[in-house]
């Protein structure tokens, strides 16, 4: 990859590791930090530093150590930190007013209309938009309409599937320790297998898998003994995101919305780590031409701020006043971030580029893999990539201890990079958007020297 050196957003020569980690100022705050803050906190066990500043995609921490960023927060930050459109929309934004609850301004309704001129599909112009505040909230406020229009209570969700962990949304989140932690039971959701090409049953032909899925989904709906209520909705994401960055067959979302259709229930695409171009397009279902009935957006769309919507049919529309409540729903910074990130992303050359460099990534790590025997499998679109770690590419078992110490080498090493997947073993790619070559380039070296490190320590 060539080196970009014209509009650069990210600091020159990362990464630049000057101490220890954690360095002695980090590990002051650090200090602080868990003396205040609660015992729950997870990221703070292997991204050990406290941050000073970001600039595109590198990050400084409080000792001047120089990281590249192939974490974006979670895969918040698509333009980076600190992109200066963002910065400008934020500013002259916090002059005018930066909360109110409802009442029209000139940043919603900007906001509004530049969503709705990308929606996916027949979305577009026949769709309206109710403002929620996280990813979590949007999915709820998701079930709930589709659980409103259609009178029914059971909502299908996947296995691997993650939707937020508060409030009645854990139940469509496959991971039952967040409800043993939330309280909460799944009530009125089922769950049916993701097509998960690398581990769905073998005895099935890759070909097949969509077809085996939808067989058992519509078997759930039409057969009166099959022990489920009547289904008010199905809620998917197009590639999974916590459950391992997982692309499905490309059969499988075509057939789910025929199969919606079929049954007329609501189709929710959960669109909030997939959209805002992270796929390299738009919408991840775009790849597809499907038009989702409610889709659920957040995390990037606010550039940082927390902001989220469900764009959903009009038709939908029949719902009381109140119907989803929220103080801060719809903030008024984070929608005037949200079109000036929308204006950027939506550009065809912007999402090209994305496209053209996730190809270019993926066959890079395939080709780690190819020399490795602890990567099982590769996959992704644009730069929202996993790599499979396992124990052995024979036996498939999950690595998950060998995706920590990955984890581990390349933050000592100065890359952050996160994990995901059913067993916490997949090492996943969420660098923003707009970060340039030579931190590309530099990033997959260290990636590639964590894994041959890793190996040799087997």
């Amino acid at each position: 990859m060539s080196v970009q050196t014209s509009n650069r957003l990210s600091m020159e020569n990362a990464p630049v590791i000057k101490t220890n980690l954690p360095g002695p100022k980090s590990k002051q705050l650090l200090e602080v930090q868990e003396k205040l803050e609660t015992s729950s906190r997870s990221y703070t066990t292997f991204f050990n530093f406290a941050i000073d500043y970001g600039k595109g995609s590198t990050i400084v921490d409080m000792d001047g150590n120089v990281f590249i960023d192939w974490f974006g927060g979670v895969s918040v930050m698509n333009l980076g930190h600190g992109h200066p459109a963002v910065m400008e929309a934020l500013k002259n934004q916090v002059d005018k007013i930066t909360h109110i609850t409802e009442v029209p301004t000139e940043a919603r309704i900007r906001y509004l209309k530049t969503l709705n001129s990308v929606l996916p599909g027949k979305m577009k112009d026949h769709s309206k938009v109710l403002m929620t505040v996280t990813g979590a909230d949007a999915c709820e406020a998701a079930v709930s309409l589709a659980r409103y229009n259609s009178k029914k209570p059971t909502i299908i969700a996947f296995s691997g599937s993650y939707h937020g962990i508060a409030g009645g949304i854990v139940g469509a989140t496959s991971n039952y320790h967040y409800r043993d932690y939330a309280g909460f039971p799944a009530q009125n959701y089922v769950y049916a297998p993701y097509p998960y090409p690398y581990r769905f049953n073998p005895k099935v032909a890759r070909e097949d898998i969509s077809k085996e899925v939808i067989s058992r989904i519509e078997e759930m709906i039409s057969d009166p003994y099959s022990g489920i209520p009547p289904v008010g909705g199905i809620i998917v994401e197009p590639i999974q995101g916590e459950g391992g960055y997982i692309v499905p067959p490309d059969d499988f979302l075509p057939m789910l919305r025929e199969t919606c259709d079929k049954y007329s229930i609501p189709l929710i695409v959960d669109e909030v780590q997939s959209g805002i171009g992270r796929t390299g397009k738009l919408w991840a279902s775009e790849y597809l031409g499907i038009t989702p009935d409610i889709m659920c957006i957040s995390k990037s769309i606010g550039g940082g701020v927390p902001i989220s919507s469900i764009a959903y049919r009009s038709d939908f529309d029949q719902i009381p006043k109140a119907f989803h409540l929220g103080t801060y729903r719809g903030n008024p910074l984070g929608m005037a971030a949200g079109a000036a990130v929308l204006d950027i992303v939506k550009d065809d050359v912007f999402l090209e580029r994305v496209r053209s460099k996730g190809r270019e990534l993926l066959k890079r790590f395939r080709e780690v893999a190819d020399n490795s025997n602890i990567i099982g499998d590769v996959r992704g679109k644009g730069y929202m990539l996993g790599n499979e770690i396992v124990t052995s590419k024979k036996g498939k078992s999950p690595g998950t201890e060998l995706a920590g110490k990955i984890r581990e080498n390349m933050f000592r090493k100065g890359v952050l990079m996160h994990t995901c997947g059913h067993y916490g073993n997949v090492m996943r790619f969420m660098a923003p958007l707009t970060i340039e070559d030579d931190l590309l380039d530099r990033g997959m070296s260290i990636f590639e020297d964590a894994i041959r490190e890793t190996e040799v320590g087997l």
